[in-house]
This record gives structure tokens, sequence and C-alpha cells, in this order.
């Protein structure tokens, strides 16, 4: 009686997880999305604490158990309730690699029990993917989340790409080797395997550059959900193999969109590098070109006697936690009778959907966001474009300069608008490294400062006219 029940368990479990994803896809229902799948996540793990047997014996060490949930109940609540929106990307990193850290110990806990009591080759072909995936998945998400925080520096050698093949093969041949010659010995090859994986996982990550580093996050997701996957086969866990099926398949569309909308394949951003050290200074400079700014009077005259304002967040905007004060601008400028729209570049910030992500806690209507297709139409019919931080995704150079290494790169067609106004702190380059002709052009105007400050005092200006 007691496993029906938990197959009924793991059948609601499962099907609340696919129920949740189809509503984190709405951003109105995203948040009731995200309590459904954590419901069914608490019904899964509570199934299999009091409702799993081993041997006809329930569970017994409930004091590792639940002193494990309570550390990690508390960890999590803490961490999330702290983090900032601009380290938002680096816990998602973070706690992704802790999803491919549990698949890989999984893989090793199984492997001990294979040589232990079953030398079931059955099992070994689940066990050492799990082991591979996860292991790179961990050590791939540690090495993006030093990197987005600042920690890690992108690190690249003369023929990386041919060592990280080598790597690879030595990887796939000892676990072949593995599974033909299982044996007393094989431990000692099996956590070779598994030291070689955590190495991979680090040189595979190490010289992507910056602005491919959504991507990265997007195909590391993936792997984790494969690794997940592969330890729901293990236990024949139908809840657990749902879970990892659904990030796994969730994570590879979504790097797969991602790429498009860099209009690049994978294999180029795995190993081109693209946004790293080795690019900086890439393609044509700006020579001699002449930067105007403009004054924060001026810019409240321009945006308050316009007919269409269309906003581009960049990942500046999440330094500066200027979120709200965009929002309070842009309530302010539709009081006025202008129209307000968020252009969203889909790799703008440092994650999928940073963006959005950021302007729904600043609770901005999501029908005033549009994707980059809609807004490159509206632009020629805009009066004034704000950039509040974004720099590669409204670069010309994408579309006009070959030597450019974003070039191919679709993004905002800004220049199309009548006056640009960005706001940035300096004229430093981007994420990218490469300078932006925009800002050198006739129609541009630089109104230098931090975002949340400017924004403020553009608040201010425009209530005195």
């Amino acid at each position: 009686m007691g496993y029906s029940i938990l197959s009924i368990a793991y059948l609601l479990a499962s099907v609340t997880f696919i129920v949740g994803l189809k509503m984190l896809s709405n951003p109105a229902a995203a948040r009731k999305g995200n309590w459904v799948a954590a419901l069914g996540m608490g019904i899964a793990i509570f199934a299999t604490i009091f409702l799993y047997k081993e041997d006809g014996k329930p569970l017994s060490n409930y004091g590792w158990i639940f002193g494990g949930l309570l550390i990690g109940t508390v960890v999590g609540t803490l961490a999330a309730k702290k983090v900032k929106m601009t380290a938002m990307p680096q816990m998602v990193s973070l706690f992704n690699g802790m999803g491919g850290a549990c698949a890989a110990l999984i893989s090793v806990i199984e492997f001990e029990h294979v040589m232990q009591f079953d030398a079931n080759l059955a099992k070994l072909l689940i066990i050492l993917p799990g082991l591979i995936i996860g292991s790179v998945s961990f050590s791939g998400s540690m090495i993006a989340w030093g990197k987005l925080d600042g920690r890690i520096k992108d690190f690249a050698f003369r023929g990386q790409h041919i060592f990280n093949l080598v790597l690879l093969f030595a990887i796939l041949a000892a676990s072949v080797y593995l599974y033909m010659n299982l044996g007393n010995d094989s431990m000692l090859l099996f956590m070779m395997i598994l030291l070689l994986s955590l190495s991979y996982g680090v040189f595979f990550v190490m010289p992507i550059g910056g602005a491919d580093m959504p991507v990265v996050i997007s195909l590391l997701n993936s792997f984790t959900g494969v690794a997940a996957a592969c330890g729901g086969f293990l236990y024949d866990n139908k809840a657990m193999l749902t879970g990892g099926i659904l990030v796994g398949a969730a994570g590879t569309l979504l790097t797969i969109l991602m790429c498009k909308a860099m209009n690049r394949s994978l294999t180029n951003v795995l190993i081109g590098s693209f946004g790293g050290n080795s690019v900086v200074g890439g393609g044509q400079q700006v020579q001699g070109g002449v930067s105007k700014e403009i004054s924060l009077s001026d810019a409240a005259v321009v945006m308050s006697y316009a007919n269409k304002v269309m906003i581009v967040p960049g990942y500046g905007l999440a330094v500066a936690q200027a979120q709200h004060a965009c929002h309070d601008l842009e309530k302010l400028l539709t009081e006025k009778g202008v129209e307000v729209k968020y252009a969203i570049h889909p790799v703008a910030g440092r994650m999928p959907g940073h963006m959005n992500v950021l302007l729904a806690e600043a609770d901005v209507s999501y029908e005033r966001l549009i994707e980059m297709e809609q807004a490159n139409e509206e632009f020629p019919s805009t009066d004034v474009v704000l950039i509040l931080g974004a720099n590669d995704v409204v670069n010309p150079a994408a579309k006009s300069d070959p030597a450019s290494p974003i070039y191919g790169m679709p993004v905002l067609d800004v220049e199309l608008a009548k006056t640009i106004i960005v706001n940035k702190r300096s004229m430093k380059p981007g994420y990218a490294g490469i300078e932006n002709e925009l800002f050198y052009r006739p129609k541009t105007s630089m109104l230098f400062g931090d975002a949340k400050k400017v924004l403020q005092d553009l608040i201010t200006e425009i209530k005195t006219l």
C-alpha cells in the first residue's frame, strides 16, 4: 500500500513540475507557478521520507535527513532573501552547481554499492554519465559564478581547445575501459574519472568570455538536469526523473534560443571566447570620435515633450538598483501623455531574462516590455530612446563591422530613433570589451552618472516643468 501511495505522490509531484513550468512562461502566473512546483517538490521529499522502504524497512536515519533539510532550508531562504538583483546570475550559477554536485555524489555512492554488492553493468551505464555530467556542471558552474562575481578572470592558453578535446576523450576512454573491465581495483579509476571531469568543467568555462555567460549558464543548467535524470533512473524515482528531464530540456531549448538571439552557433560560443580578454579591442576602433553630453534639464525637456519614449535597460540599471526609479520615471511620463515602453534584448544582463526579472521586481507592467523584433519595428517612430547601462546590445558594429567580435549578433536598432540619450558611468567599453560607435553619432547624447541618481534627478526636473 505504501508503494502505491508513494507512486501516486511521485505522479502528483511530476504533474506539478510540468504545470509549474508552464505557468512560468507567463509573467502574470510565474510567481504562482513557482509555488506550485515547490509544493510538488515538497510532496516528493516528504513522501520519500515517510513512505519509501528499503527491503521492507522504512528509513531510520531521520536525524541526518531532517538536519540536512533544516540547514538547506535556512541557508537557501537567507540567500534568496538577501541576494541583490545584480547578484542573481551568480546565485543561479551557484545553486545550479550544487545540483550538479548532488548528482555526482549520487553516482559516487551508487558506484560503491555496485562494487560492494552487485556488479550491475546496467546501473554502471547510468552511474558514469551522471558522474561525468554532474561533475562538469558543478565545476563549470563554480567557475561561472566566480567570473560573474568578478573573482575569476577569463583565462586561455594556446591550444586550449585541443587540450579540452583531449581531456574529454580521456574521460570517455577511461569510462569505456572501466565499464569493460569492472573489478576490485576499479574505484581508483572511477575517482580518476571524477577528477578529470571536474578539471574539464574548469577548463571548459575558463576561456569563455563574459558576453557569452548567459548561454553558458543555460547550457550548464541543462547539464544539471540530465545528471539529475540519471539519478532518477538509478532510483526508479519518477519525480526525480521528470524534474531532471524538464530541467535538461528547458535548459537545452533556452541555450538554443540564446544562440539564435546572438546569431551564433553553440560551437562558436564554446570555442570562440567571445567577450573574453582575447577580443578586447577587436574590430574597428572609433578613431577621432567625439561624444557630446546632455544636461539633466535638457534631457527632462526632451522626454517630457516627446510622444513616444523607449527605455533600453541594461546591466548598469541592475548595478545601480535603479529599477524602481525607472518605473517612477515611466509613470510620471505616462501621466504627461507620453507613450513609454521598454525594449528588451534577449541577452541583456548576465543571465537569460535578467532584465525581465529586474523590472518585474519594480512592478513594471509586462505589457510595456517588448521583445527585440517588435522594438526594432517601433524605433523609427520613437522620439527618444533612453539607454540605461546597456552597451553591447545597442552597438551598431554588430551590423556594420565584419571585424568586430559581435558582428552578426542581432542588436536593438536604437539609432533609428530621433534622439538617443545614453546613461553610463563612463565611456568604458561594455562586457564584450569593445568600443561602441553609437556613443559618437550625431543623434546620441551622453548622460553620465549612477543610473539611480540620474533617474531620480530626471524625475525632479520633469516635475518642475
